[in-house]
């Protein structure tokens, strides 16, 4: 999907800070807080939808109460022709929690989540059989600081 950019008002601001902090509220409410019509609404968030800006509705799951509390990232050195087959077998690989093609040192960076540092060595081991892949560097999280996000981007928008 192609990302549109076309940045952000006050009005969108306002509306991603409130489905942010109350994710449950319905659009006739959040129409009424934000003292706007619930076409409005619905209309700044169909567009903000297609322009890439909100990417979904889901709800953010936690691993550690899913039943797998440690992390770890792993660099992959890979043979380059073969990014797409090691693509998509990652995607395959429940454990892995996200997977990015980087410059520098390493190929593909993966975090990753297990139940314990033995099944995180199964996850890698996994990775490692894949085809195309050389070797792998892994480190693992002690703790995290800032968590993924990105709304504080936009509210610089």
């Amino acid at each position: 999907m192609a990302v549109r950019r076309h940045g952000l008002d006050d009005l969108d601001r306002r509306l991603l800070h409130l489905i942010r902090e109350r994710p449950r509220t319905g659009l006739l409410e959040i129409a009424r807080l934000l003292g706007v019509a619930r076409g409005t609404v619905s209309a700044r968030l169909g567009r903000m939808v297609a322009d890439g800006v909100i990417t979904d509705f889901g709800p953010n799951l936690s691993p550690a109460a899913l039943g797998y509390p440690v992390q770890a990232f792993t660099t992959l050195e890979v043979e380059q022709v073969s990014r797409a087959g090691i693509s998509a077998a990652l995607e395959a690989i429940p454990e892995v929690l996200e997977a990015h093609i980087v410059t520098g040192p390493g190929d593909v960076w993966c975090r990753i989540a297990g139940r314990d540092h033995e099944h995180i060595q199964e996850v890698i081991d996994r990775a490692l059989a894949i085809p195309g892949v050389r070797r792998s560097s892994t480190v693992i999280t002690l703790s995290t600081v800032v968590p993924h996000r990105v709304h504080p981007l936009a509210d610089l928008a």
